[in-house]
């Protein structure tokens, strides 16, 4: 491979706004993409996956680079030194360069690579937490799996299309796909590919969406002509999901506390076709109190560590904080206590993260059924899905039914 100026400085660029102002890396790569429209699909390519690379990295590379935070354009191009130096990547004759000890890297790779917290590149707080609370054998593994690359997994809206159709059609524009057992409405790219681009995704044919994500909305076992509430509809993947498990026929009311994200939805939803979805933002407790008794599937897609994500978000690793954990599981049982009040009896309720963690999983579970909210509902089964068993990415969910009151 041969390194070009232009995508390097965009890469050092994007390094920057990451690892010393705390930028969102997606965000950041956006915005980079937009650079240079002469740019084509492997540059844009190289530009991305350079800049998650390094961050997913950047525990093991900083340390091999022997450099500290904040870190100077110099600290950022010896970091871009030793990644292109393991990646077995000719160093071009530039200053940024200079004297780069190559046999040294790779001699401080091997060595800090015998360290789990070094080879993973993970703080020491995690690494101590997920043997805590996964084992040892179990963690190492998990994050291992944690930090490969996630494929592009696509989710068929089968209100607009069946998977054969979507299939062919994505073939017809170079775009080669798989199905994966156990997931039926689910397509693999053999290759990444920028599917935004074609008329099957203008058309609402389908959505991104990992293949963990995917079983959520099937778990909840809805039927067309029900009323579901989706609590923490974010920008709505599972109401999408649920509109089109339901065949369109009911309604999906998508509730969240942030009112973009649900105009975000509604503009997807048009796109998908799918006219059953009403979005209501939480503004008060009256929204939720509306509600009491009224529906017959609630989904709880709490907010989490989402450290069953990190292989799509690497910089969560750098951003999360051990207090925020302990934050949000409190921030979990409250939402589970209060929203459960929006199942009528016989209804039934999915309890679902993004994480990895017993302790923000089957053990919030195990606390709300003690409750005195929880008495009502029984545990009808759940699911824990970590990615070295999968390949995809490490979720939770719970079903339990509302018992019927006399």
């Amino acid at each position: 491979m041969r390194l070009h100026r232009n995508l390097c400085f965009a890469v050092i660029d994007g390094l920057t706004l990451i690892l010393n102002e705390g930028k969102y890396a997606d965000k950041v790569i956006q915005q980079l993409l937009k650079r240079d429209k002469r740019w084509g699909s492997r540059d844009r390519g190289f530009v991305a996956e350079t800049v998650y690379d390094i961050v997913r990295w950047k525990r093991l590379y900083t340390e091999i680079a022997e450099v500290k935070a904040p870190y100077d354009r110099e600290n950022i191009w010896r970091i871009f030194a030793v990644w292109a130096t393991l990646r077995g990547i000719k160093l071009p004759d530039w200053s940024y360069f200079e004297n780069t000890p190559s046999r040294k890297i790779k001699g401080r790779f091997d060595e800090l690579s015998k360290t789990r917290k070094f080879k993973e590149s993970i703080p020491d707080w995690l690494d101590e937490l997920g043997v805590k609370e996964l084992g040892e054998s179990v963690w190492t593994k998990e994050i291992t799996a944690l930090n490969e690359q996630a494929d592009v997994i696509l989710r068929v809206n089968t209100l607009n299309t069946t998977k054969d159709k979507l299939q062919s059609l994505l073939f017809d524009d170079g775009i080669d796909t798989e199905s994966i057992k156990g997931y039926p409405n689910a397509l693999k790219l053999k290759e990444r590919a920028n599917v935004f681009q074609t008329e099957s995704f203008k058309n609402g044919f389908f959505e991104v969406q990992d293949a963990s994500s995917q079983l959520v909305a099937e778990f909840l076992d809805v039927k067309p002509g029900m009323r579901v509430v989706d609590t923490c509809a974010g920008a709505g993947g599972k109401a999408l999901h649920l509109a089109s498990l339901m065949e369109n026929k009911g309604q999906v009311i998508a509730l969240d506390i942030y009112a973009h994200k649900l105009n975000e939805l509604k503009r997807r939803a048009k796109r998908n076709g799918a006219w059953n979805i009403e979005t209501r933002p939480i503004e008060s407790t009256k929204v939720i109190k509306k509600l009491y008794d009224k529906a017959d599937r609630v989904l709880i897609d709490a907010p989490c560590s989402g450290l069953g994500v990190l292989r799509r978000n690497p910089d969560a690793k750098w951003k999360l904080q051990p207090e925020f954990i302990e934050n949000i599981k409190a921030t979990q049982q409250e939402i589970l206590q209060q929203y459960s009040r929006i199942v009528r009896d016989g209804g039934k309720m999915v309890y679902a993260t993004c994480s990895i963690l017993p302790s923000e999983n089957k053990e919030q579970v195990d606390k709300f059924l003690t409750s005195d909210s929880g008495k009502d509902f029984t545990f009808v089964k759940d699911k824990s899905i970590l990615s070295h068993k999968t390949g995809y990415d490490g979720f939770y969910m719970a079903l339990l039914e509302k018992k019927i009151l006399k």
